[in-house]
């Protein structure tokens, strides 16, 4: 391994948003199951998938997330985009995904995940 590939592998970088965290999370495990992509990097993030999903089961069990915003979070997290406020049948989604990210925000940069 070269010295910049190992310079490479070795940055650490954290989310810059709690969507991104999620949409990091959804992404890693749909592929998680086999399918690998090659890449000349890997950049290094500040936890683990099991990290976010203890997080999110804590947010859930705790109260802080409801059914409604986890169901919301993996409809429009599949489709790898926030529901739109300004598309009608989307609004309700829309102030749902709000609250969830700003919970999960608060939880993240709490732990160091996400950029401040």
């Amino acid at each position: 391994m070269t010295q910049q590939n190992a310079q490479t592998i070795s940055t650490t970088e954290k989310f810059q948003s709690a969507e991104q965290l999620w949409f990091w999370f959804l992404y890693s495990k749909s592929i998680q199951t086999g399918f690998v992509r090659t890449r000349n990097y890997c950049t290094k993030r500040p936890c683990e998938l099991l990290d976010v999903e203890t997080l999110i089961t804590k947010l859930y069990l705790s109260g802080q997330l409801t059914d409604e915003q986890l169901k919301i979070m993996k409809k429009f997290g599949d489709r790898r985009r926030a529901p739109h406020q300004y598309i009608w049948s989307e609004n309700h989604a829309a102030d749902l995904w709000r609250q969830a990210m700003n919970i999960i925000e608060n939880a993240a940069l709490q732990r160091g995940w996400i950029e401040q």
